[in-house]
């Protein structure tokens, strides 16, 4: 890990923030700069795309390789004695789950947003092979093909008619961070299975959350299938998926409520 897979905005308590798809944070801006009100805000960037290494070669990722280098980062901000709040999104959300689990000493209060562990539903299987299906859309018909068919599995319906395309060479896939997304980090992260701690609630503190407009699809359905199972606080946040993007202030907002409310007794 290099010192610059991460950047610093703003002063207060420390919030790890890990994006999702390939850890790319291109369009969190507005998100980090309203969290830098109250927090210290740093952002993790595990491939070092927005830091010099996007056209570079990726290989096939690994969740707990996400995790370690999330530790790492925490190691080199956090003061002695203090603890971060984190968040992930998406995949950044199962790397935070991974986080929780195998690195907990210095976290005051993980919120994984729509982590796509779908392996532990009671369809797991059959969600596992849908998103094996966009990989292999992604390698026959390129990325834009892929992305319609992953809208597609993440709403639970059958898939419109795809647009036409072409794979990527390999000079033209890693200067995409969906590209990358697709290649290397779809399928290992969704067939994650997360260690979840058991009830009562954990310490640190462990809040899923999903979209207030994902109700219904796959992945609220996999928050709240989590939090059950983990005892955990369940919350929604404004938008979808994309919320964190989408709704950066309203979002920000909320995680900010959900971070400084008490914990339960």
């Amino acid at each position: 890990m290099s010192d610059h897979d991460h950047d610093i905005c703003g002063e207060g308590p420390v919030l790890l923030v890990l994006p999702g798809g390939a850890g790319h944070p291109m369009g969190l801006g507005p998100l980090t700069q309203r969290l830098a009100e109250c927090f210290t805000v740093v952002t993790y960037d595990p491939l070092g795309l927005a830091h010099g290494r996007l056209g570079r070669p990726v290989p096939d990722q690994r969740v707990e390789a996400w995790s370690d280098g999330a530790r790492e980062v925490l190691d080199a901000v956090l003061p002695d004695g203090e603890s971060a709040y984190v968040l992930g999104t998406s995949s950044g959300a199962v790397a935070a789950l991974d986080l929780l689990a195998r690195h907990p000493r210095r976290l005051r209060h993980v919120v994984a947003h729509e982590p796509p562990c779908v392996t532990v539903l009671p369809d797991g299987a059959r969600q596992r092979a849908a998103f094996r299906e966009v990989y292999d859309t992604y390698r026959a018909a390129g990325p834009a093909a892929a992305a319609a068919r992953l809208t597609a599995v993440l709403e639970e319906r059958a898939p419109d008619a795809l647009p036409e395309g072409r794979p990527l060479s390999p000079t033209e896939e890693p200067t995409s961070p969906l590209a990358l997304f697709l290649a290397h980090v779809l399928v290992p992260f969704t067939s994650y299975v997360p260690d979840l701690p058991t009830p009562p609630s954990p310490t640190p503190r462990l809040t899923l959350a999903a979209g207030e407009t994902s109700r219904g699809r796959l992945l609220h359905r996999t928050a709240e299938f989590l939090a059950r199972r983990a005892g955990s606080g369940f919350a929604e946040l404004p938008g979808g998926h994309l919320g964190a993007l989408e709704h950066p202030v309203a979002f920000a907002d909320r995680l900010t409520e959900i971070f400084e409310a008490p914990a339960p007794l």
